[in-house]
């Protein structure tokens, strides 16, 4: 066997392995042996197939695959031998040549590889980043309260039609009578001002322009619609409006148990700390951004461009053309940089992520799962298992060792440079992030 490396281009070489007999033949008689056992071919026993028919059927192609097999398997062991990091994968070349399996017994085979760029980056304090965080303003904290507030309200009767409200009426158009239908916030707007008992005639056709919506509030099925007449007389029967629940004894003890909030300043400051944590995670999420750029731009690394775009199109196995590669391909490179960058950290300064740790992010995030659907406090037996749950996983596992390990090295590479954190508006925030 012989191995010939040639550099094709900064970062990018062709690596040609020639295999002969010496290094194919016994792989190749051992599968042919095994076609032999197996083979079913009619007029024969099985496992008494002449060789010679067993290696006119499948000679061939067993000898393609195992010389194959041969030369890529020395191309991964030269990798390793030499030293030599390469990215991707490895590929077959676009100077392969043909084979002559019939005749022919030393064949070439030429691969080609992306070598990994060298990584020669010094960070101090001569590297500053801004961390933005919100300012969390009246506003803010005045709509998480009520939001938060409603969770424990009640719904009371009310004067008049103002905004929000729950409004229902009945309608009766002489035919049919529909008891506390409900109209919706667009649909109230005529009603602003009104009190239960106000009577006037509408046409359901305009009061709800959806058919679907109609068809629902009066009862029926869409296609029955047609034959009711539209014209109603409408009568306000209810109007309610949500309480905020009194912030008494009773209230804190239901909406606080573990006695961690008793009275309204304390409230006040759970909610801006609630408000806090979802920012800082807004604000977490941004600085990253910014740091995976600032990084990239830094180490300014070359990276084989052509050889890359070729290895996305040979793994995707024809799904993308050259086009749609090309027209994505700068974001792909800026991610695949900072994946590569990632990994540098990682090995250089011994970064790790525990299972516990994952665990404690998959609990996190099957908290937030059961919330959506009405749990926000689910049992912790019930979190740990559907945390093991999602861990089991392969894509959702590797998510989330990817986004603690990008955590890991965010930190990492914070304590090496100077982050001087600023208090930004909330619309400002929404500026820097779409300018990324």
């Amino acid at each position: 066997m012989n191995i010939v490396r040639e550099q094709r281009g900064e970062n990018n070489s062709l690596i040609r392995v020639t295999v002969g007999e010496a290094d194919y033949g016994q792989e190749v008689e051992k599968s042919l042996r095994e076609y032999k056992r197996k083979a079913n071919i009619p007029g024969f026993r099985p496992g008494m197939v002449p060789m010679g028919i067993v290696k006119k059927m499948y000679g061939k192609g067993v000898l393609a695959e195992q010389s194959y097999r041969q030369a890529s398997n020395a191309v991964f062991e030269y990798l390793q031998k030499e030293g030599i990091d390469y990215l991707g994968d490895v590929i077959p070349a676009e100077e392969q040549g043909d084979f002559d399996f019939d005749n022919a017994t030393e064949f070439e085979f030429v691969f080609e590889i992306g070598e990994a760029p060298e990584i020669k980056l010094e960070l101090s304090d001569k590297d500053k980043l801004t961390y933005n965080k919100i300012k969390v303003d009246k506003k803010m904290h005045d709509d998480y309260r009520a939001n938060y507030l409603r969770r424990f309200g009640r719904l009371v009767d009310a004067d008049e039609v103002t905004s929000d409200e729950a409004l229902s009426v009945t309608l009766d158009n002489g035919e049919m009578n529909v008891a506390d239908a409900y109209v919706g916030l667009e649909e109230r707007k005529p009603f602003i001002g009104k009190k239960v008992g106000f009577k006037t005639t509408v046409n359901v056709n305009e009061l709800y322009k959806n058919p679907s919506q109609r068809a629902a509030v009066l009862q029926v099925k869409e296609d029955e619609l047609e034959g009711i007449n539209p014209e109603f007389s409408l009568e306000i029967t209810k109007i309610r409006k949500f309480a905020e629940p009194e912030l008494n004894e009773e209230f804190f003890k239901m909406a606080f148990p573990a006695g961690e909030v008793t009275d309204e300043a304390g409230l006040d400051k759970f909610i801006d700390a609630q408000i806090g944590q979802e920012l800082r995670r807004e604000s977490d999420y941004l600085f990253t951004l910014q740091l995976r750029d600032y990084l990239v731009k830094k180490a300014a690394l070359k990276m084989p461009e052509k050889f890359l775009k070729r290895w996305l199109f040979t793994i995707n196995e024809g799904k993308f053309s050259m086009e749609d590669i090309d027209k994505d391909f700068d974001q792909f490179l800026k991610m695949f940089t900072w994946n590569y960058l990632q990994k540098h950290f990682i090995k250089q300064d011994n970064l790790s992520v525990t299972k516990e740790e994952a665990l404690a992010e998959a609990k996190s995030l099957a908290a937030a799962q059961f919330a959506q659907y009405g749990m926000p406090s689910a049992p912790e037996d019930m979190l740990a298992g559907y945390a093991e749950k999602i861990l089991a996983d392969k894509d959702q596992g590797q998510k989330i060792y990817e986004k603690l390990y990008e955590a890991k090295v965010v930190e990492d590479v914070k304590s090496k440079i100077k982050v001087t954190e600023k208090a930004v508006s909330a619309e400002d925030f929404a500026k820097l992030a779409q300018a990324l």
